[in-house]
This record gives C-alpha cells, structure tokens and sequence, in this order.
C-alpha cells in the first residue's frame, strides 16, 4: 500500500513482479481486477482475504475468491462485539459454504473480531468443536494475543501455545515480529541489522515451527506463514520504522531461515515427531 509512496504507488504489475523476484510464494489478499492473472503470470500462490459478519455475504464472497484462484482463505470474522453464540453461527455457515466451493477458511485471530481475545477465540473453538465435532481452523496472528495481555518476552509461549492441537491444525500463520506492548516492532536497525526486540520474539517463533511441526512432520500438509508488515496507514508501523516493504523482504529471508534450522533439528531428533 502506497509504496513507495502515496503519490506514485507502484502498479499491481511493478507489485506482482516484485514479490516474485524477492523469492516470495504467493499473495493474500482479496479478489482485486487483474490479480488472478498476473498471479498466474508469475506463478505466485493465491491466498485468499474476506471480511464479514453476514451469512448472506459468505457465498458470493467465497464463491469470487475461488474464481480468482484462492483455495484457502484468510477469513476476519464478525465485530469486536460479536459473542460467543452468534460467532458460532457465523462460523458454521461459513465452513458449510465453504465445503460448496471446495475452499478452505480459516478464522483470523484479530482485532475488532470475534476472535479479538484469547478468551473469545477459544470458547469459540470449544463450542465449534462441540457442534461440528472437529477442530476449528484458525489463521494465527498472536501479536493481538501478546498486546491484550501485555506480556512480557518470556511468557509468549507459555501464555500463548496453551492450545498446540489448534496450533497444529492450523495452516496459517502471520509472522509479524510482536512484543508484549507493540504488535509490531522494527525489523532492521539502520545498521541493517536484526532489532534487539526481534532477537527477543525469534525463540516463540521458533517455538510455533516445532510445535506445528511436531503434529505434521508426516503429514504432507502445507503450510502458509505470512511475513506481515502493516503500513503506517493500518496503525501497525510507525512513522519511525523503515520502509515496510524492504522490511518484509528480510523478514522473509529471517523466517526462512527459522523454518530450515526448526526443520533440522526434527530430522536429526525423529524421536520428537512420536511424541
């Protein structure tokens, strides 16, 4: 968004392009004009984005992301005072469609959701269970998760992995380097270098790889992780922090890093994948 600036924003095409040199995998987003195509043109997976807390919206938007290519789905789902009952409700239409199209939904732990709080995305968890008799597939961003609860560095996965069945069972994964207090940090010092507050998140998110790992190491299920760097505009970066765009290029480079270095120690402990 407005890169590299506001005035002379880059076309989609500059953008597609762009992603595909820097060695990214694909794009989330929702359904744009030209995007299916020019994802197709640079061979770039298409992740799909919707927003919505109206069952009757569910089957056309669905139905326009699996026309643009998108087999699983980012979904935020709801309002910040969306409860229990009635996220359930949502959430059940909302797999039912899906199962119509063949797509596969995920719902966002997000602000202004109903997944807003841990509290509220897992009685919502229980009570999908209990319904639907299967787990419910989440798309983790656990930065909200740390800033609700304002938690310190050594307590994110204590605080935050109390649930590694969902963790496991989930697909996707936003990436965006958090501490207890900013659910974003800077990635780079002006130095080029890692920001002592990403040092600080690295051991969660290698912690998030060995317990998704831990349940799927045979299973020949993907994985979508989400190196996600909000622009200044979305209240995520602040005016301080370096272009996002660049920073989500090293940030790519960091989690690619993590992912072989987690994947390693698991092939040379096989005995972890039986626990």
């Amino acid at each position: 968004m407005n890169h590299p600036s506001a005035g002379s924003e880059w076309t989609l095409e500059e953008k597609l392009r762009s992603i595909r040199e820097a060695g990214f995998d694909g794009v989330c987003w929702a359904p744009i004009p030209g995007l299916a195509e020019g994802l197709r043109r640079y061979g770039l997976i298409f992740v799909g984005g919707m927003a919505s807390a109206n069952v009757q919206d569910f089957a056309g938007l669905l139905r326009d992301l699996k026309d643009a290519g998108a087999l699983h789905i980012n979904v935020q789902l709801g309002r910040h005072d969306t409860l229990t009952p009635e996220a359930l409700e949502l959430t059940v239409a909302l797999m039912r469609t899906a199962r119509q199209f063949h797509v596969f939904p995920a719902i966002e732990t997000h602000r202004d959701t109903c997944t807003e709080t841990p509290e509220k995305t897992m009685a919502l968890a229980e009570a999908y269970q209990q319904t639907m008799g299967e787990r419910l597939s989440l798309s983790w961003d656990f930065s909200h998760f740390a800033v609700v609860k304002h938690l310190l560095t050594k307590d994110l996965s204590p605080r935050l992995l109390t649930r590694p069945d969902l963790v496991r069972h989930a697909q996707q994964f936003h990436f965006r380097p958090f501490n207890g207090h900013h659910v974003q940090v800077p990635i780079t010092q002006d130095d080029g270098q890692l920001t002592p507050e990403v040092h600080d998140w690295i051991p969660f998110a290698k912690a998030v790889l060995g317990c998704w790992l831990e349940g799927n190491m045979e299973s020949g299920r993907e994985i979508f992780i989400c190196p996600e760097l909000g622009p200044v505009e979305g209240g995520y970066a602040l005016s301080a922090f370096r272009n996002s765009w660049e920073e989500a290029k090293v940030l790519r480079v960091l989690i690619d890093r993590l992912w072989a270095e987690t994947l390693a120690e698991f092939e040379d402990h096989p005995e972890v994948t039986r626990r």
